[in-house]
């Protein structure tokens, strides 16, 4: 049974390198270069022992003060204040406490294998040389407590081993520190990857070296008809009995015209890399008092964070990067690097912090597996793989539900299966 997959970054590479080793004929279908989108400009994090969602109770009382600063974690920028109305209003309803729990206790269950699969997927000496398991540290200015109560109650309840550091011990472990780091949290089951770029080219070609296809085309239209699926793509009308949306933050411009309204929403991430930097990170940190972290990785030292919401067309702001690198030369005050390099991408985000994964309801042969938010490195390789048991007919392995399209509500619009094109109006990456 033949599958297009359309979207080529970790989670689209990751389904179909499992895909192609059981055995069925993929092709991955994406206009820009494998990984050159999230996959590429992440973080490097790999959060495998923590299941914290985005959206907590309380934080809607910290929004107006982030918006009224400038350099503050969250801008939406002023012409697309109106269109991130729905979606911050159901990010809000998500920060109730039992959907909380219900995120937590699912991200759990999807974060904590990413270590194995990972290994699965690029092998035990690629795996040795780009992904690290060295834990991860939070850092925040001042005295007082370590977190939130509602942060140390979700550790708690995912059984997340953590261990307070003290001022001594953050200052051995990072040499020319800001004094204004006053606390610091080691949470050791955590790891982090040198090079997110290259860990992810190691998936593709596996994936070709296992006779998979790779076309870079832009898809434009998704329709049912007699062939299951056809797919108008730049080039070609190509058919497939089986697809796969794995276009991240895009995938909602192919699900609409289908009668799906997902809430998903890019929230812009921006990072900026320090070439050459005279400080070298054993163990990546993250500010929780700045909002970003920072990770040393091949090309650098990546400062990474901050949300925009402004859509997928609006242009980057480098006032984002520049506030990032203000950030690291406070932390690290002594810091010397060269040019730094911008980047900024799309993260695909759902107000539940949870991903889509599944068959589509109503849609025989049609699968999704998009929406991992700030965490798609993380949850990619096991939302790949455990979507692939579901497409081959194999038996869950965790309760599905909870990540299933069938979650949102379906659209008045395009309710029939019938032969009729269906457009999405932009690229998928």
């Amino acid at each position: 049974m033949n599958t297009i997959v359309i979207g080529a970054g970790v989670v689209g590479l990751s389904v179909g390198l499992n895909l192609v080793r059981r055995g069925v004929a993929v092709t991955i279908i994406d206009e820009l270069p494998a990984g050159s989108g999230a996959s590429y400009g992440n973080s490097g994090f790999l959060v495998a022992d923590t299941a914290m969602p985005v959206a907590l109770p309380g934080m809607i009382r910290k929004v107006p003060s982030w918006l009224l600063d400038p350099e503050g974690p969250l801008r939406v920028r002023p012409g697309y204040a109106l269109k991130a109305v729905p979606f911050v209003a159901a990010w809000l309803r998500a920060s109730a406490i039992r959907q909380v729990h219900l995120s937590n206790d699912a991200m759990r269950r999807i974060h904590n294998q990413t270590f194995d699969d990972w290994k699965r997927l690029v092998g035990a000496q690629t795996y040795a040389d780009l992904i690290h398991a060295t834990g991860q540290i939070y850092l925040w200015d001042g005295e007082g407590p370590f977190a939130t109560p509602i942060e140390d109650e979700l550790r708690a309840r995912a059984h997340v081993e953590s261990r307070e550091l003290t001022r001594d011990e953050i200052r051995d472990i990072y040499p020319g520190i800001s004094e204004t780091i006053g606390r610091g949290l080691l949470i050791p089951g955590n790891g982090h990857t040198t090079n997110p770029g290259r860990l992810v080219q190691a998936i593709k070609q596996q994936f070709l070296d296992a006779g998979g296809t790779l076309l870079h085309e832009r898809v434009q239209r998704v329709w049912p008809d007699a062939h299951a699926w056809s797919l108008m793509t730049t080039a070609s009308l190509r058919h497939a009995e089986r697809v796969v949306i794995a276009t991240g933050a895009w995938s909602a411009r192919l699900l609409a015209p289908l009668g799906w309204r997902v809430p998903l929403e890019s929230e812009r991430g921006y990072h900026v890399i320090l070439p050459n930097p005279s400080i070298k990170l054993h163990t990546p940190i993250l500010h929780k008092t700045g909002y970003f972290g920072a990770n040393s990785m091949e090309m650098g030292l990546r400062l990474a964070g901050t949300v925009e919401l402004a859509g997928l067309d609006a242009e980057p702001s480098p006032r984002r990067n520049e506030v990032l690198v203000r950030q690291a030369r406070k932390l690290f005050p002594k810091i010397e690097h060269d040019e730094p390099v911008y980047w900024m991408g799309h993260r695909p985000s759902l107000p539940d912090s949870l991903p889509v994964i599944g068959p589509v309801p109503g849609l025989n042969g049609l699968f999704t597996c998009f929406g991992h938010g700030h965490c798609g490195l993380t949850a990619g390789p096991t939302s790949a793989r455990l979507l692939v048991r579901q497409m081959l007919g194999e038996a869950d392995e965790i309760d599905m539900k909870v990540y299933s399209i069938a979650r949102f509500s379906r659209s008045h619009a395009s309710q029939s299966t019938s032969a009729k094109p269906v457009s999405a109006a932009s690229p998928q990456r």
